[in-house]
């Protein structure tokens, strides 16, 4: 199976959506944060690895942490995934830290920032021409 052929993004879905609901649901470690959400998936074509990029609304040490509770429950998780996705194999996975929505957010604030400064001066200006 190629990487990116029809059959192996349409396992990413299935993958992304049961991990997704497994973290939500069932995961019970006072590690993950809240807002957890699994933003994507790769599952490799072999199916024997997968990397699940993982993104938490919150600080630093609030990533940190659910990343490593996480990781202590991925045996747990891919059993759980085992029993919710048929697939041949059932593979090992590996979470990253996504840092994808906090930089779009701080992004988003720094545009804010800029605009809200440019129509400041050109008040200012508006204000000036008019004396």
């Amino acid at each position: 199976m190629r990487k990116n052929s029809i059959k192996n993004t349409r396992i990413n879905g299935e993958v992304l959506k049961e991990l997704s609901s497994i973290i939500r649901n069932e995961v019970k470690d006072p590690r993950i944060a809240p807002m957890t959400s699994v933003v994507s998936v790769e599952v490799a074509p072999d199916l024997k690895t997968c990397k699940a990029y993982i993104s938490v609304l919150g600080d630093e040490k609030e990533a940190r942490d659910t990343l490593a509770g996480l990781q202590s429950a991925e045996g747990y998780i891919r059993r759980q995934l085992a029993a919710g996705v048929n697939l041949r194999n059932t593979p090992e996975i590996k979470f990253i830290l996504d840092q994808s929505i906090a930089y779009g957010v701080s992004m988003t604030k720094l545009i804010d920032d800029v605009m809200r400064d440019m129509n400041r001066e050109g008040k200012e200006l508006d204000d000036e021409s008019a004396d």
